[in-house]
C-alpha cells in the first residue's frame, strides 16, 4: 500500500523519456548513471525498467 502512495506523486514519464532509458539500459548504463541522466530517482528508474521489461546492466 505504501508502495502505491509513494507511486502516486511522480511525475508521468514522457514518450522521450522513456526511449531515452530504454536507449541508455540497452547501452549498459548503471542505474545510478541512467537516474541522474534522466533527472529521476533510482527507484523510480528501476520501477519504470521493470514495468517496460527492461534489465538494467548494474543496480548500484
Amino acid at each position: 500500500m505504501a508502495g502505491e502512495r509513494f507511486e502516486r506523486h511522480k511525475q508521468p514519464w514522457t514518450q522521450d523519456e522513456i526511449q531515452k532509458l530504454h536507449t541508455l539500459a540497452k547501452k549498459g548504463m548503471a542505474l545510478k548513471a541512467i537516474a541522474k541522466a534522466l533527472t529521476r530517482s533510482e527507484e523510480s528508474v528501476k520501477a519504470r525498467a521493470k514495468q517496460d521489461g527492461l534489465s538494467i546492466a548494474k543496480l548500484r
